[in-house]
């Protein structure tokens, strides 16, 4: 498929007709950033649940229903994000904007894309061959007083088990190479400016873990379950603020 690479310029606004349907989803939707930051502190929508009403987002690595998600859950977000092919979309036309871009243009594209309160990056890195490109970029999408996140497979993953669903690095073939380097992620947003506000080489918080502990047997012979990642600690997590 031929992708086309749109250079973004000039200022977003939320698109009204969006802002309604989104707003218009389930109560019990709305209300998960709450639910999130006490079952999964730490995690994606904790983090956009911390930002102030009407942020603007840069959703790099934007698939598995992102612009759906957030933008049903903060429907007053300005939402653009940004990937390389649609994977498991069903709503993007709910983004503000929505970007399909070459993968040797990846990082261009996200530094064209102009200034944001937050850059989120939920597992994306992993797959990009020009990390140093791609996290420069992220960082100069921030703008000053504004956060990113950033969450990867952590370095010991190669060791994990393989399951299907993925725990062990190399069990999705599109991830390259080996994990990002946690301390060279940390290092470089520090020596940009950036200051960690929260980070967690492995994160495992209690309560998933435990329900991964007692869903183990279960996943061994099914695949990958909810709370198998808490209870092997495969996420890296950081969030960090543009100083």
């Amino acid at each position: 498929m031929d992708r086309a690479w749109c250079e973004l310029t000039g200022p977003v606004r939320p698109d009204r007709d969006k802002l309604a349907i989104a707003a218009a989803r389930p109560r019990a939707l709305r209300i998960r950033p709450r639910l999130a930051a006490w079952l999964s502190p730490g995690r994606k929508h904790h983090f956009l649940s911390t930002l102030p009403a009407g942020f603007s987002l840069l959703d790099v690595g934007c698939g598995l229903n992102s612009p759906y998600m957030v933008k049903s859950l903060f429907p007053d977000c300005v939402y653009t994000g940004i990937d390389i092919g649609d994977y498991r979309q069903t709503k993007p036309n709910l983004a503000d904007r929505y970007v399909l871009v070459d993968p040797d243009k990846f990082a261009d594209a996200i530094a064209a894309s102009g200034k944001f309160d937050a850059v989120v990056s939920s597992h994306n890195l992993e797959h990009r061959n020009d990390r140093a490109a791609t996290l420069e970029a992220m960082e100069g999408a921030v703008v000053q007083g504004g956060m990113m996140y950033l969450s990867f497979p952590c370095e010991a993953s190669v060791r994990f088990p393989s399951r299907k669903g993925c725990l062990n690095y190399y069990d999705d073939p599109t991830h390259v190479d080996t994990p990002p380097d946690f301390d060279w992620v940390v290092a470089t947003l520090q020596a940009n400016g950036f200051r960690i506000m929260d980070s967690t080489r492995r994160y495992r918080p209690p309560l998933w873990w435990v329900i991964g502990a007692l869903a183990e047997g279960w996943s061994k012979r099914h695949g990958r379950l909810r709370g198998t990642w808490e209870y092997y600690g495969f996420e890296s997590i950081i969030w960090a603020e543009k100083r």
